[in-house]
């Protein structure tokens, strides 16, 4: 991100306006709204939630007076109120991707078939598209990549988000030609996988989230989705499913990420996991073979070796987000994108209770099922389900026990989402 704030300066000193089009106001959106208001150089000219005073509240909440805001549902007058400087809300997620003078589209919707319209949506429209939505890129991320690329724009996931986050330090790493033995991400709560969202209906509402948002973080699913994310990006894999899991603190990251031979946990490096204990930080393990590095890194106080720990003890969320979409108008790059060809990574669909033949499944954050980390190739093998595809509308041929991987075989799977169909297609086109 360096000299990106001197380019929003001089972007706003030449007269110039990046215009964000958001869709997802929830608490992440409400809080990117907020951030851009303080920037140079971009304005969230509009907001869409399926519920539009979550939109209107948005921009409330930075000072906008409710009468300065035009609410529509019509490209039209939305178009119209952009042109003329003033602000937007609506509940039509059409409008962002279709409206002449949005620059950059963000996903925050967090549901996997739409983020897959509004990405493919922004595409089509030729605009540059932030995701957020880290569920739909998880399962649709390489063809979304590919159709942006053929359609000259960006496709990117985000700062803050903790692959993003992940991603800097990665890039920093390997630009320094570092030998990176594992990546990832701390967790800040212990998984319930049984959980649901009426178990934890009270601490959301006390929290200002959705029960459905903190089930997924609770049951590890958001966990799962966040380093399948990490390990397209980079070619890294699990080390087991589901990651080892430990507990511990970050000087202690350094010796847990060595060979099991040489004393720690690991059965293969260039890994991907997490760990709790550590958050909100994410993290990078380095080593080298060259003894002048190990000197300097240890008279750094970067510890005794032979593995260091390049640990981020924060990350800002959709706080962020803003940054990659300045960085996306501005310098034409992405934040984090997965590696081209077929996915390394996937986050397959597991129950998580007993589950009997006929039963209807809901999807990521519900009372059925959850999500794991798992290679691409182990799935394929296992005809494993990606937790993206999985809908209401989505039947149980088989009965399952907790814990199970549900497979394409046990499933009657809802064929007609857009996300079915590019997942669909990239499997036809890339592997």
């Amino acid at each position: 991100m360096l000299n990106l704030n001197t380019k929003l300066r001089e972007y706003q000193e030449s007269g110039k306006t990046i215009r964000m089009g958001l869709v997802g106001a929830g608490q992440m959106g409400k809080g990117m709204v907020s951030q851009v208001m303080l920037m140079k150089g971009m304005i969230p000219a509009i907001v869409v939630d399926i519920n539009v005073e979550n939109a209107i509240e948005s921009y409330t909440l930075t000072g906008i007076r409710r009468e300065d805001i035009v609410v529509t549902s019509k490209l039209s007058e939305a178009n119209s109120a952009i042109e003329q400087g003033k602000w937007v809300a609506s509940d039509n997620a059409d409008i962002p991707a279709q409206a002449n003078l949005i620059d950059v589209v963000v996903d925050a919707t967090g549901v996997p078939d739409v983020g897959a319209k509004v990405a493919l949506d922004a595409i089509m429209n030729k605009k540059h598209i932030v995701m957020l939505n880290v569920e739909t890129d998880v399962v649709v991320g390489p063809i979304l990549k590919k159709l942006a690329d053929n359609a000259g724009v960006i496709y990117t996931g985000s700062a803050g988000d903790e692959p993003g986050a992940v991603k800097e330090i990665y890039d920093f790493a390997d630009a320094m030609g570092m030998d990176i033995v594992a990546i990832g991400k701390g967790k800040n709560n212990p998984v319930v996988l049984g959980c649901n969202p009426d178990t934890v209906y009270e601490q959301a509402i006390a929290s200002g989230v959705s029960p459905k948002m903190l089930t997924a973080f609770k049951d590890g699913t958001k966990t799962m989705v966040e380093m399948t994310a990490m390990s397209n990006a980079t070619g890294f894999l699990p080390d087991v499913r589901g990651g080892h899991a430990v507990t511990a603190t970050v000087s202690d990251l350094p010796g847990i990420f060595q060979l099991k031979e040489n004393g720690g946990i690991l059965n293969n490096t260039k890994i991907v996991d997490y760990i709790n204990g550590v958050a909100p930080g994410v993290f990078v393990i380095v080593t080298t073979d060259l003894p002048q590095i190990h000197h300097e890194m240890q008279y750094l106080s970067m510890g005794s070796g032979p593995n260091y720990v390049l640990f981020r003890p924060y990350h800002l969320c959709s706080l962020e987000t803003p940054l990659t979409a300045a960085r996306a108008v501005i310098y034409n790059e992405p934040t984090i994108v997965p590696l081209p060809g077929k996915p390394i990574s996937e986050t397959i669909t597991l129950a998580k209770k007993d589950l009997n033949a006929g039963d209807m499944l809901d999807g990521l954050g519900g009372f059925t099922v959850y999500g794991s980390f798992e290679t691409y190739e182990n799935s394929k093998i296992e005809k494993a389900v990606p937790l993206g595809l999985i809908t209401k509308n989505t039947k149980l041929k088989n009965s399952k026990k907790p814990g199970e991987v549900i497979t394409y075989d046990d499933i009657e799977l809802d064929t007609s989402t857009l996300i079915y169909k590019l997942r669909e297609l990239q499997e036809k086109l890339i592997g």
